[in-house]
């Protein structure tokens, strides 16, 4: 099969295409790792098949509109409080 049939079929089949799915992955990967690790924007960028950090970053901006280390505090500020507004109900 030839690269533009492959594209034009996965293209119909899953509404984007195959560059733009493999992204919309790696950033959610990236998501996941921001969320539950303490990894550096490096080592996420390495990590979900971004070629150099400076690509992740901007790839990560144009999805989310923000920067990956601002998505990690916001992310990190939202659960904070959820525990420690939780730790207060339960009387912690």
């Amino acid at each position: 099969m030839s690269v533009r049939t492959f594209t034009r079929r996965f293209r119909d089949e899953v509404g984007v295409t195959p560059g733009h799915w493999l992204t919309t992955q790696r950033i959610e990967r990236a998501r996941q790792l921001l969320e539950t690790s303490d990894l550096a924007v490096d080592q996420v960028a390495d990590q979900t098949g971004f070629g150099a950090a400076s690509s992740f970053r901007l790839h990560f901006r144009t999805a989310l509109g923000v920067s990956p280390m601002a998505y990690r505090r916001r992310f990190l500020t939202t659960r904070s409080t959820t525990e420690t507004a939780g730790s207060y109900r339960s009387g912690t």
